[in-house]
């Protein structure tokens, strides 16, 4: 194998789509991966230009086109490749050529109740990079939630309501309007947020007396939904990949 081409298989592996590193890892562990006939060791390296790679008995498939995708997700899709209950996933929101063979996977997670912005990817480095709450990539919702919260509890909101006995990180809220039927009151906030914990607004939310309504992500970092329309995608540029990438 060469010397100056190999890279970690993991890092090979998540490259072609096929998982995360972590995964890869633990595939590795598990003695499903082998270089050139032999059984692979977590930290071997190989040359996918002169190395047969193989991964449960089937050759790892060459490293497909970068790709990063916005979708802007609709109510009720999962946010996986695939489902066994049969339930609609964001892969069924492509066209079929981009389905098979991409590797393509969300980045991230938005629940099936809520809507808006979701990347898709099929790099691994860049995955976890968008991903990994230390690289500093903060996305904006826009909630409705029922009745009017006081500003007490849009305070404690802003400041960060505990969870599972876990404090929360600051929130950058605003709000932005409030209906005014006094049998269905309902507020609508911004909240701009530096960490997804799971289902972290909705319960946040709850906690303060005011369940959500309606939930929609608008933009991730300063990529925005803008007109994209629900259950639509688009491909990002290469300065919208830098940008997120590397935010400011």
């Amino acid at each position: 194998m060469g010397e100056l081409a190999a890279e970690r298989l993991q890092k090979l592996m998540a490259a072609a789509g096929l998982c995360s590193r972590r995964q890869a890892e633990t595939l590795l562990r598990q003695g499903l991966v082998q270089v050139n006939g032999a059984l692979a060791q977590l930290g071997d390296r190989a040359d996918p230009a002169s190395d047969r790679i193989s991964v449960r008995g089937q050759a790892l498939a060459a490293r497909p086109e970068p790709m990063l995708l916005l979708v802007n997700k609709p109510v009720g899709v999962l946010c996986t490749c695939r489902d066994p209950r049969g339930r609609p996933t964001v892969l069924e929101l492509l066209p079929a050529e981009l389905r098979q063979g991409r590797g393509l996977h969300p980045v991230g997670r938005l629940d099936a109740d809520s809507r808006g912005a979701l990347l898709l990817s099929n790099q691994g480095d860049l995955t976890l990079r968008l991903s990994h709450p230390r690289y500093g990539h903060r996305k904006t919702y826009r909630v409705w939630v029922e009745g009017r919260p006081s500003a007490q509890a849009l305070a404690r909101w802003a400041a960060g309501v505990p969870l599972d006995g876990q404090p929360s990180q600051p929130v950058g809220l605003r709000l932005i309007q409030q209906t005014s039927q006094q049998a269905s009151q309902a507020t609508e906030l911004e909240l701009v947020m530096g960490e997804g914990r799971n289902r972290q607004i909705r319960r946040t939310a709850a906690l303060l007396g005011h369940p959500v309504l309606d939930l929609q992500r608008w933009a991730i970092g300063s990529l925005r939904l803008a007109d994209l329309p629900e259950g639509g995608w688009r491909r990002l540029d290469h300065q919208e990949w830098q940008a997120l990438k590397f935010p400011s």
